[in-house]
């Protein structure tokens, strides 16, 4: 018996090794690089050469004189001394006396601040050598909810040659007491991680009640997403605005928060460097840090990058994109060669994409960036993915055309007429007058602002231009009810009569707010923007002084750059004929005080269950009049 069984053994044995399994299918990306091997021994042909550059070498930092950069399709096959590559060519580039550096990454960008779709932006920021971008996508995803990836790589796959690293939206809904097109928990994260290898990480956690308070209810939500994303082995991006005290700092780190581009004062910037925590560092903050750290005689510069955040396509027009955060640092004291690491392969090893983008390294993508002046950032030509995409600021390549579907066309879900009874504030009955909860724009106190104000005799509290106090309205886009929440911000709005300002980008739930001095401009405003679908409109005096339309999910438009531009140079241009309370101009500040969810403690948000008003304490969960 024993021997049959032995027998019958080897014969299966032997069986398996005449009959091996049928070979396996190679991925894509396994094909491309078993074809560089063959390129880069001269064994196959290359697409493309540039010749004769010195090549900034990121990973030793060093730049390499009479360098060749060997390139086949979107790929890098072979880099060395000119010559040293024995084999053909299609073409050859002449590069010698320019400059190659990596194409720039953004460590953080909000591509919707730029009001341009993937598409579009590819046009305004390749020219400028901005060849791939992890997008922190909580804009959108408060918008279109699961369909948030599919969104931002749409462009990619219909041939836009800007790479999107997708970072998926942490604050979907932003907090507990807001409701939007979308929710990400534990199952969302874990299914963008395993749908695309692009979802690299999740967007900046900016709760950081939630985070740390164990009686947080927003605690469960947060910590389930963050616990898909070490599951999926990715990053997660961190938001650190107020942590400045070693307790806060070490447990911002301790919670695995990898990066912070809210860090503001420079000795907090150091410390936060100190605690492990990558500094996603923006123009703003830079200017302090840079000469800070450099008079520190800070040693190792690979926990920092440079990065936009958002930057909208006037003001990128005018100052750069990270061409302008570059020279930026540069001019800041920072050496020439780290100011290009913090532009590319810092972020890529932070993003641990160091494989696909970052360095001028064989297997890489072909972005390369040639410069007539590395040390003011001077570019001549732009080569993404193996193509040359741009020339002295000219973008070069097709724009692919994409019909955007209705799911993120028509996101503004209002089902009535917006009137000017839905702004009127009233006053409790019998009052002269009443005590008025107050914001303006960045106040970081712990408490609203309280003062006085009048009633009128119908029983209103009306906006007071001469004390610098407007009116401020969140009216919700998604139930289709349009529910309006309504409450007096100081030193911010209009002074001449019968103007208001509204606007489909909002931190982060993108309803539409609007500031005025006048119900019937306000309800004029916000009925302009549903016309639309999203944007920009500006009121005076019963009329329509300026628009800009922002279609796509209400936050981005699918035209070119000059078109866009040119609407928001009207609307700046109709902006300067307005009185502001707070200077002269569009209100900037005002915007930005939206768009970044300034106040941060106590918000107004459009009305919920249990907050008819919607003014809450975002942190605690408590409410208030506005008026009382």
């Amino acid at each position: 018996m024993r021997g049959r069984l032995a027998a019958l053994a080897t014969a299966l044995a032997l069986g398996t090794a005449l009959c091996p399994a049928a070979e396996m299918t190679f991925s894509p990306e396994t094909l491309v690089r078993q074809s560089l091997v063959q390129v880069a021994l001269a064994r196959e042909p290359a697409d493309l050469i540039l010749k004769g550059a010195t090549v900034l070498n990121v990973v030793t930092a060093e730049w390499e004189k009479n360098q060749d950069i060997v390139i086949r399709g979107e790929r890098i096959a072979w880099v060395g001394k000119s010559g040293g590559w024995t084999g053909k060519a299609k073409q050859t580039v002449d590069a010698r006396g320019e400059w190659a550096v990596p194409g720039f990454g953004e460590s953080h960008k909000h591509i919707e601040s730029t009001y341009l779709t993937p598409e579009y932006e590819a046009t305004l920021v390749i020219p400028r050598g901005n060849t791939w971008t992890v997008e922190d996508s909580h804009e959108i995803s408060n918008v279109v909810g699961n369909r948030n990836v599919q969104f931002w790589l749409e462009a990619e796959a219909k041939g836009s040659p800007l790479k999107i690293f997708p970072s998926v939206g942490s604050a979907t809904p932003p907090t507990v007491y807001e409701q939007g097109g979308g929710y990400y928990g534990y199952k969302e994260m874990r299914d963008f991680l395993l749908a695309d290898k692009r979802v690299i990480s999740l967007g900046e956690v900016m709760d950081w009640p939630a985070v740390n308070d164990p009686k947080s209810r927003g605690r469960q939500r947060i910590w389930e997403m963050m616990q898909a994303t070490t599951d999926g082995r990715g990053v997660i991006e961190g938001h650190g605005s107020g942590l400045v005290d070693p307790g806060s700092i070490n447990a911002f780190s301790a919670a695995g928060l990898s990066s912070d581009h809210e860090s503001r004062e420079p000795g907090e910037g150091l410390e936060k460097i100190r605690r492990g925590v990558f500094l996603e560092v923006r123009v703003d903050t830079a200017r302090d840090l840079f000469p800070f750290l450099v008079k520190q005689g800070l040693k190792d510069w690979s926990n920092l990058s440079v990065t936009t955040d958002d930057r909208d396509v006037y003001a990128t027009l005018q100052l750069g994109s990270m061409d302008y955060n570059i020279r930026n640092a540069i001019e800041a004291g920072v050496p020439t060669i780290t100011a290009y690491q913090m532009g590319s392969y810092n972020t890529a090893r932070h993003f641990h994409i160091e494989h696909l983008v970052g360095s001028i390294s064989p297997g890489r993508y072909a972005d390369v960036v040639l410069l007539s002046n590395p040390d003011k950032v001077q570019i001549t030509r732009v080569f993404a993915n193996g193509k040359l995409a741009a020339r002295k600021g000219e973008y070069l390549l097709p724009v692919p055309k994409i019909a955007y579907p209705e799911w993120i066309t028509r996101t503004l879900n209002i089902k009535r007429q917006i009137q000017p009874a839905d702004f009127v504030i009233r006053a409790p009955a019998g009052r002269t007058s009443v005590n008025v909860a107050l914001m303006e724009p960045f106040f970081f106190g712990p408490d609203f602002i309280q003062d006085k104000m009048p009633v009128k005799a119908d029983g209103t509290v009306v906006a007071d231009a001469s004390r610098g106090i407007t009116k401020v309205a969140v009216v919700d886009r998604y139930s289709g009810a349009a529910q309006v929440s309504k409450m007096f911000w100081r030193n911010a709005g209009p002074k001449t009569p019968g103007t208001a300002l509204a606007s489909s980008q909002s931190h982060d739930l993108h309803n539409i707010w609007v500031v005025g001095n006048d119900d019937a401009a306000m309800a004029l405003a916000v009925n302009t923007i549903h016309g639309m679908q999203g944007g920009w409109a500006l009121v005076s005096q019963g009329k329509v002084l300026a628009t800009v339309k922002l279609e796509v999910g209400g936050l981005m438009t699918p035209r070119p750059v000059a078109a866009v531009a040119a609407e928001l140079e009207a609307l700046h241009a109709a902006a300067d004929k307005i009185d502001w309370i707070s200077g002269p101009g569009l209100p900037d500040r005002l915007r930005f005080a939206f768009l970044t969810a300034s106040p941060w403690k106590w918000q107004l948000v459009a009305p919920y269950a249990g907050n008819p008003v919607g003014f809450v304490n975002v942190s605690t969960g408590e409410t208030h009049p506005v008026v009382w």
